[in-house]
């Protein structure tokens, strides 16, 4: 397999306009880039192309942009958001800069892909209670999209975190109807049907169709393949080189030799963030985070970011990460995603001390930080639980691929990863959970679930919860008594979709030293530079939609020097 594209292509000493380093949100860099009539070269560390984009759920928040229905949403009504859930805890430009290109950034895609973006009418925004916030949400999707369109090149796409053995190009909005097939037959199995019949049907027709991140990595790559733009794969950043204060390019390692690549107009760091770093990980977030729990690509290890601190760059907000709770790995395994199964009626979540401890409902990155919070004050959650009963396992899809009435299987068990019991007081042993704890908070939930009302941390309170909830439970959707067994008990883990601390940098992408003055000739896109959002995770697809967006900025930006 060449590790150029187009294969065969030399890798050698030379000179472009542009050098972007990641191939995930940095070739929405390379296609803005492109259009501006610069010569453009993409080089990425691994042999695959896509980046932690491909392994995600693909989602984009793209607030008043043209995806959305006309007056669904406007700028303002953006800004007063964002100041909100911000917070002070990044530059407002920051924010600011993000919207002004929102509606561009989409505008190009369209042109210089073949994308065909659709809104996720009614996922709510992460905050919709705060002023600006909205229930109908601001989230976006690719359209499924036949990755065949590859050609040769496919099988150099990074493949997903879940590999489906049978072809079912399942988007965010089909998940949320997939996985009550059981409850809303009726929304169910029809979106099921729909996407088999795509799925299976196109490979009879010699097609392949993917969604999610795969949709999107492989829009932007055909988008790449289609304007010429090189990739060198296995190529990893080295150092960066300058001409007294400005970045003029960098020297990449290839095949056991140095390249250097000289860059006219700038280099984009866009090299994802330190994921798998575990240093720098246990150094500025934890040091109670287990090793390589993160659901980034595994070439995200920070390269990016330590090198450009070598030139006196900046950074900000280290100890954030896009946090995401997830099921504990089986040995030698990865963690196992969860979303809607935090919400589901029926299940509860335990600490150590069998006590519930923070709304399940709550967005997966303000669940990790009040994890954080508990470790930080000295009360650390140790370890953590999901419990739920048998109508619990008959009615919903856990972890991605165990769907209604499937049995966990034994492997789960074996590992300690998964428990069941008949009795209540033999679960909490199982799990070592003190029983006479575990019982009064299971009594108490009941209680609150039957009256439809969470006193205790407001599960079903907000748009966003009930999202994932179960519209045939009422009074409130995320809440159901725990009465009959056998109950289960599945152990947690914190994992991560990457990090989103990085390098300072400004509304025009451009990276800053520590006193503000700004790098000439260095961009960071993506996780590689600190989250243009703070501390705040606004709604789905924000990590995203800020790569893509700052990407056409800084290509915009470095065109114009």
């Amino acid at each position: 397999m060449s590790s150029t594209i187009p294969a065969g292509s030399p890798v050698r000493d030379l000179t472009v306009d542009l050098l972007v380093v990641g191939s995930g949100t940095g070739m929405a860099a390379a296609l803005a880039a492109h259009e501006c009539g610069l010569n453009v070269l993409i080089v990425e560390k691994s042999c695959h192309v896509g980046g932690s984009t491909a392994r995600s759920g693909g989602a984009l928040w793209f607030p008043a942009s043209p995806v959305l229905d006309v007056g669904a949403d406007t700028v303002e009504r953006a800004e007063t958001y964002l100041r909100s859930v911000v917070a002070g805890t990044a530059p407002p430009e920051r924010s600011a800069g993000f919207l002004r290109h929102v509606t561009a950034t989409v505008e190009m895609l369209r042109r210089t892909t073949p994308m065909q973006f659709m809104w996720a009418k009614d996922y709510s925004d992460y905050h919709p209670e705060a002023p600006g916030g909205t229930a109908v949400g601001r989230t976006c999707e690719c359209r499924p999209l036949n990755s065949a369109i590859l050609g040769e090149y496919g099988n150099r796409l990074r493949p997903g975190v879940l590999e489906v053995k049978i072809p079912m190009p399942t988007t965010g909005a089909d998940y949320r109807w997939m996985n009550l097939m059981a409850r809303v037959p009726r929304k169910g199995m029809p979106t099921i049907l729909k996407r088999l019949g795509q799925g299976v049907g196109g490979l009879l027709l010699g097609r392949r169709y993917v969604a999610g991140g795969q949709a999107l990595t492989a829009g932007l790559f055909a988008g790449v393949l289609r304007a010429g733009v090189p990739i060198w794969t296995d190529t990893a950043l080295h150092r960066l080189t300058t001409d007294g204060a400005r970045v003029t390019g960098a020297v990449v390692g290839h095949d056991g030799r140095e390249v250097a690549v000289t860059a006219r107009r700038g280099v984009v760091l866009a090299a994802g963030g330190f994921d798998h770093a575990m240093t720098m990980r246990w150094k500025f977030q934890s040091e109670s985070l287990g090793e390589h729990m993160s659901l980034g690509a595994e070439s995200n290890t920070g390269d990016a970011i330590r090198i450009a601190q070598d030139l006196g760059a900046a950074t900000d907000l280290m100890d954030q990460a896009w946090w995401f709770p997830a099921v504990a790995p089986l040995p030698g395994a990865a963690p196992m995603v969860m979303l809607a199964e935090r919400s589901l009626p029926g299940s509860l979540i335990v600490d150590q001390h069998g006590t519930r401890f923070i709304n399940e409902a709550t967005d997966y990155m303000t669940f990790g930080q009040r994890l954080l919070d508990r470790e930080r004050s000295g009360n650390p959650v140790e370890s953590m639980w999901i419990v739920f009963d048998q109508q619990y396992r008959n009615s919903y899809v856990f972890a991605g691929e165990l769907f209604p009435r499937m049995p966990i299987p034994q492997p789960w068990y074996a590992a300690g990863v998964a428990h069941r019991s008949d009795s209540l007081d033999e679960l909490a042993d199982k799990m070592g959970v003190p029983q006479s704890q575990f019982a009064a908070t299971v009594q108490r939930f009941n209680e609150m679930a039957r009256a439809g009302l969470d006193a205790d941390f407001h599960r079903g309170r907000s748009a966003y919860d009930r999202y994932y909830g179960d519209p045939t439970i009422a009074p409130n959707p995320n809440l159901r008594a725990l009465d009959r067994g056998p109950f289960y008990a599945v152990k947690m883990v914190l994992s991560d979709l990457g990090t989103c601390g990085g390098l300072r940098a400004d509304d025009r992408a451009r990276v800053l030293r520590e006193d503000s003055s700004v790098i000439e000739g260095l961009y960071a896109i993506g996780n590689t530079a600190a989250n243009a959002f703070g501390a705040s995770y606004p709604g789905a697809g924000a990590t995203i939609a800020q790569g893509l967006v700052y990407g056409y900025i800084a290509a915009h930006d470095a065109a114009a020097a």
